[in-house]
């Protein structure tokens, strides 16, 4: 008894190859002149008149063949798409993880969608923003934020003071100079929140979702190994449509 697995491993086969015999089957009835036949000959009015050989050409293609031929090819994916469809119905498996059941008896169909899911999961895993390493942060339960420790600083203002470069005398006034200088006047504190992730919690989820993606594939495989029962509906529908 075949496996599921098997079934469709030629399935995309059988696929191909009955559309390249479909479009093969149209191109034959298409062309009115291989289907046309034709015999004719030749009776001169009198035994002088010109003899002329008598002319014939073959039917090349008859549309009941081409129906045939279609069907025995269809029949073919159509026992086989039903064959994997059907399997599909009672195929199941868990999906264990660690040794944990995280869903079980799960349908093939269901697998393949989860696969799906959970890989672009895993994508926007990857991108989530995390926190800046450069700072040291601990989580506020107050606010449910991140926030880092408290950094004084220092507020200055910039005050003009005079530098006399030369003593006033009878004959010339002073030289000053204005220059400006920094005069601290307060202190910020600061504090930095954010929303952002612990690179460890990112890196923590991503293992997660790629456990689950693991366990995913080997419960696919695993459902996937079921025997399978072969069906016949092929026959049945072509029987109906071209019979």
């Amino acid at each position: 008894m075949a496996k599921l697995n098997q079934i469709i491993a030629v399935e995309k086969g059988v696929k191909s190859k009955s559309l390249q015999d479909v479009n093969a089957a149209h191109a034959k009835v298409q062309k009115p002149a291989l289907l046309a036949g034709i015999s004719r000959t030749y009776q001169p009015k009198d035994e002088e008149g010109e003899q002329l050989p008598p002319e014939s050409t073959r039917v090349q293609v008859q549309a009941e063949d081409v129906l045939r031929e279609m069907a025995a090819s269809l029949t073919r994916l159509f026992d086989v798409t039903a064959t994997k469809d059907w399997a599909n119905c009672t195929a199941r498996a868990d999906v264990t993880v660690d040794g944990r059941t995280i869903v079980a008896d799960v349908p093939v169909g269901y697998l393949l969608f989860l696969e799906k899911q959970l890989a672009d999961l895993h994508a926007f895993v990857k991108k989530l923003p995390t926190l800046d390493a450069a700072e040291s942060w601990s989580h506020d339960p107050s606010t449910d934020w991140w926030k880092t420790d408290p950094v004084r600083t220092i507020r200055t203002k910039k005050v003009p003071r005079n530098h006399v470069k030369a003593e006033a005398t009878d004959k010339h006034p002073a030289q000053v100079e204005v220059y400006y200088e920094d005069v601290p006047i307060g202190y910020w504190t600061t504090v930095k929140f954010s929303g952002a992730l612990p690179a460890r919690r990112v890196n923590e989820l991503a293992e997660r979702v790629e456990k689950l993606q693991q366990a995913v594939k080997f419960a696919r495989e695993e459902a996937n190994g079921a025997e399978v029962t072969d069906q016949r509906v092929g026959d049945a529908v072509f029987g109906y449509l071209f019979g």
